[in-house]
């Protein structure tokens, strides 16, 4: 897979038919800055709103994926998500005058072939992946659906679909690597049953279907009555069943043109977990509602490796960079209220420090007596000790300093600090010292939990 985030490089645009509001409806794709991603303007309303394609925005699934944020949505995006993800087009904003994708022949390839004519451009950040490290698995036991991620090298994909009909019977396909996606799986079309079909017709939701966007296995017997009703329907002098069980006027594109659409649709929904994935997917009968909450799954898995990716690593056998005797060499506090121990790394613009919680502490005489708790004030106080000794370390005589707070923002206490807690501090400088301001991230750290975060800012300023 592509190492290098890609977007398009130039502007192109496609116009069709709404499949369900019949509606016409033209997009235009846009090239996108690195880390945008992919999303959709409303160019119809008013404010012109994104809607950015992530699993969070997705609130129906029936007869295709929608997206919604505020009062704007877009639905059956699907397709056009599994144009760009076949193409590995990381960042691109779609601009559309409908709240409908246009369904086109019912496949990706009008979107596919549409892309490549804008070109694709490589952009000059790497891409970061979802790497599938242990099993991930969605299980509807009551509509017999599974979807599994495995670990694998690659972005695999393997579907089975199997509906107990006679007509579609049990199809598999698979797709090895993503690099074949238009010439293997773009062009299938999507499909139907003739009872949903009629389904679709009494209601009033297909009105911009006909039977060249769309396979429909027949499943039922056929009236005469009903073949008038198709024909009226879709504007067709004849409407007639082959033998291989479909309705006319198409050809299949493989015998499990089916099964090979579904994989299709996997493509698409799971590109709203946020990131390309390395790993194989196996879904069996799946659907826009089961990817979807897949998606969901590894979306929530990319925020705890996040998350987990800001923890700093701390190995209590590890040689600290100042020992609690050299901090007081820099800090002008003393016990009680040093709360620094160790400071395990230190650079230009980040700290690393450790405060190991003890019922020694005084302040748990107070706070409280049977429920020992630590002050948040006193986390807060703690990590800008930390920040204070990054901040004095660009300094030649750090003891002639003293460090004053100006504001805390943002503060947030997530979870209690108790006796035998070790607090692990990591504070990162968000911009250089300018006049002895000092601006700082910081985040406090049990195991890999998050307890307290704040920003901070300050002023180092040398005693007179």
């Amino acid at each position: 897979m592509n190492s290098y985030q890609h977007s398009i490089a130039s502007e192109v645009s496609i116009a069709g038919f709404g499949l369900h509001t019949g509606a016409e409806v033209s997009l235009v794709f846009k090239a996108a800055e690195v880390d945008f991603g992919i999303a959709f303007k409303r160019v119809d309303i008013e404010n012109q709103p994104i809607i950015p394609a992530h699993a969070r925005y997705v609130t129906h699934t029936e007869r295709g994926t929608t997206l919604e944020n505020g009062k704007a949505s877009v639905s059956t995006v699907e397709h056009v998500l599994a144009a760009l993800t076949g193409l590995s087009i990381d960042n691109c904003l779609i601009e559309v005058n409908g709240p409908e994708m246009p369904i086109m022949d019912g496949s990706s390839l009008p979107f596919v072939e549409v892309l490549e004519k804008a070109g694709i451009k490589a952009q000059d950040k790497e891409r970061s992946f979802f790497v599938v490290k242990e099993p991930i698995r969605f299980y509807d036991e009551k509509e017999g659906v599974e979807i599994i991620a495995l670990p694998a090298e690659n972005y695999e994909v393997s579907v089975v679909v199997d509906y107990g009909t006679k007509v579609l019977g049990s199809q598999t396909a698979h797709l090895k690597d993503l690099s074949d996606f238009k010439v293997e799986i773009a062009r299938c079309r999507t499909f139907s049953f003739l009872h949903e079909l009629e389904y679709l017709l009494d209601n009033g939701l297909i009105k911009g279907g006909d039977l060249n966007n769309a396979i429909v296995y027949v499943d039922q017997e056929v009236s005469d009555e009903k073949l008038q009703k198709l024909k009226k329907a879709f504007h067709k002098e004849s409407v007639s069943v082959k033998p291989n069980g479909i309705l006319d006027n198409l050809d299949l594109h493989y015998p499990n043109e089916a099964a090979r659409h579904k994989l299709l649709d996997v493509i698409g929904d799971l590109s709203l977990a946020g990131k390309p994935i390395k790993g194989r997917i196996i879904a069996t009968r799946p659907g826009h509602k089961a990817n979807t909450n897949f998606a969901k799954l590894v979306a929530q898995k990319i925020k705890d490796d996040m998350r987990r990716s800001d923890v700093p690593e701390y190995d209590p056998n590890q040689t600290p960079v100042y020992n609690v005797t050299q901090i007081m060499n820099i800090l002008p506090h003393r016990p009680p209220f040093l709360l620094v121990d160790k400071v395990m790394e230190i650079s230009n613009d980040h700290v690393v420090a450790v405060k190991s919680v003890t019922m020694n502490e005084p302040f748990f005489t107070g706070h409280f007596p049977g429920a020992p708790v630590m002050p948040g004030v006193l986390q807060v106080e703690a990590m800008a000790q930390a920040g204070g000794i990054l901040a004095l370390s660009t300094v030649p005589d750090p003891e002639n300093y003293l460090t004053f707070f100006l504001k805390i923002d943002n503060v947030r206490f997530k979870k209690q600090v108790v006796p035998g807690d070790t607090l692990i501090f990591r504070l990162v400088m968000d911009e250089p010292i300018r006049r002895g301001i000092v601006k700082m991230t910081g985040k406090a750290y049990v195991g890999d939990s998050l307890v307290c975060e704040a920003l901070m800012m300050a002023q180092i300023v040398k005693e007179k």
